[in-house]
């Protein structure tokens, strides 16, 4: 039995909310603070910190303006954000062909 490798898993992209604020912007290209947070049902603080994390690491980009008179943060997805996603889709798309290759029958139930 081969072992299991999630080595190719970016441990950046795995969180759900980051794994969403990165397919948000590959889907829907750049979007700001609060749509990102209708979009992921997320709230403000797991929001920011996740932004901040994908910001940290190059992923996403942010801009800062106002918009009538109220500041507003748009984020876009960076060359190396939409690579490091697709590399993870990839290996995801992988372990699951490597489960669906190795697929046992599926068994009835016994009827009592």
């Amino acid at each position: 039995m081969s072992p299991i490798d999630f080595s190719e898993l970016d441990t950046t992209v795995h969180g759900p909310v980051r794994l969403g604020i990165l397919t948000a912007l590959r889907m829907d290209g750049p979007q700001n603070f609060t749509l990102l947070k209708k979009r992921l049902r997320a709230s403000d603080g797991a929001l920011g910190m996740h932004l901040q994390t994908l910001e940290n690491q190059g992923y996403i980009a942010s801009r800062k303006a106002f918009v009538r008179r109220r500041p507003q943060t748009k984020y876009r997805l960076t060359p190396l954000g939409r690579s490091a996603l697709t590399r993870y889709l990839d290996a995801l798309r992988r372990l699951l062909d490597a489960m669906e290759a190795r697929k046992m029958p599926v068994r009835k139930p016994k009827l009592l």
